[in-house]
């Protein structure tokens, strides 16, 4: 089982979401300790040579609120994941 965790950059934008939202934006971080590379992830440009780094979009379908992007890095050395940013539309 891979470890996921918040930055305080994100952790200080999860408390700021809505109930539905912050559900949804869980349920990410609980899928991304199962598999830390799903398929509907993205791949973004990464310049650790040690980790990668993706997002996730949540729909407002799923959020129950706005669409929400969730980004992080992956570092297979740690088996850790970092969701670095949680990007709430409008």
């Amino acid at each position: 089982m891979t470890h996921a965790f918040y930055s305080d950059a994100a952790e200080k934008i999860l408390r700021e979401l809505s109930v539905g939202e912050r559900t949804a934006v869980m349920s990410v971080r609980a899928s991304l300790e199962e598999d830390p590379t799903p398929d509907h992830a993205r791949g973004l440009p990464d310049a650790d040579p040690r980790s990668e780094s993706y997002a996730i979009d949540l729909l407002p379908e799923q959020t129950g609120g706005r669409g929400i992007t969730a980004v992080y890095r992956h570092n297979r050395d740690l088996d850790a994941v970092l969701i670095l940013w949680l990007i709430a539309g409008p």
